[in-house]
């Protein structure tokens, strides 16, 4: 049986994680996290798009 989780929700958990531990101050990480909203924004989002979705295709034929 496969597990499938979203890139983001995985990411958000990670954060979450690091900031936890802290590994990671809060401030860095909601810098970190209002770059991606406004990267999202942009016209390199679509190739972002499509290398998240050639990671995830490389990770699953594993």
């Amino acid at each position: 049986m496969g597990l499938s989780i979203s890139a983001a929700a995985l990411l958000a958990i990670i954060v979450v994680v690091l900031v936890k531990g802290g590994h990671v101050r809060i401030g860095p990480a909601v810098t970190c996290t209002l770059f991606g909203f406004t990267l999202a924004a942009t016209g390199l989002a679509p190739a972002i798009n499509t290398g998240l979705a050639g990671i995830a295709g490389l990770l699953a034929s594993f």
